[in-house]
């Protein structure tokens, strides 16, 4: 038999689930005008298979994978999907986390979105230019911001510093 009760909790389970899927950094996302669009078609033939699912699709990629990790040379980590620089190596650490990760970004480059999914609250990071997913950005990282920008390996692109010349 239905009952008031039944009508009320099943309402309460659709406005939860639904307030979830609207504060998904993806929907956030499609609210705001880039300068760098493309079709999901154009995206998916520009980026891999994981950077597609990481920057179009906020997917995680598997811990300890990238290459990434070990870069050290001196350089700037950019926009797998448009080049854009957001990271410098300056400011790239070991956190032991499996990603590469870093204690700030450089000036303008990213947007902070909140993200209610999973039943966590976090703020993800996307590129400025394009929009694409990023990671994550948590307040357990080194001096001299605390922070820790744990970012996807195969979303971000690392370009070296030219060699100065004498």
């Amino acid at each position: 038999m239905l009952t008031r009760r039944h009508v009320f909790l099943a309402g309460t389970a659709l406005a939860v689930l639904a307030a979830g899927r609207l504060t998904r950094p993806g929907d956030a996302r499609a609210a705001t005008t880039y300068e760098v669009t493309h079709t999901d078609e154009e995206w998916r033939k520009l980026l891999s298979g994981d950077a597609y699912q990481v920057l179009r699709h906020e997917g995680t990629e598997r811990p300890f994978t990238s290459p990434l990790l070990e870069e050290h040379r001196t350089g700037t980590f950019a926009c797998a999907g448009c080049d854009l620089s957001l990271f410098s190596s300056k400011t790239k650490f070991d956190s032991g986390t499996g990603w590469p990760s870093f204690w700030a970004p450089l000036d303008k480059a990213v947007d902070e979105i909140k993200d209610r999914s999973y039943g966590m609250v976090r703020t993800a990071i996307a590129c400025r230019r394009c929009g694409g997913h990023l990671g994550h950005v948590f307040d357990d990282g080194p001096k001299p911001t605390g922070l820790r920008y744990c970012m996807n390996g195969v979303a971000l692109k690392f370009v070296p510093q030219p060699a100065s010349s004498s």
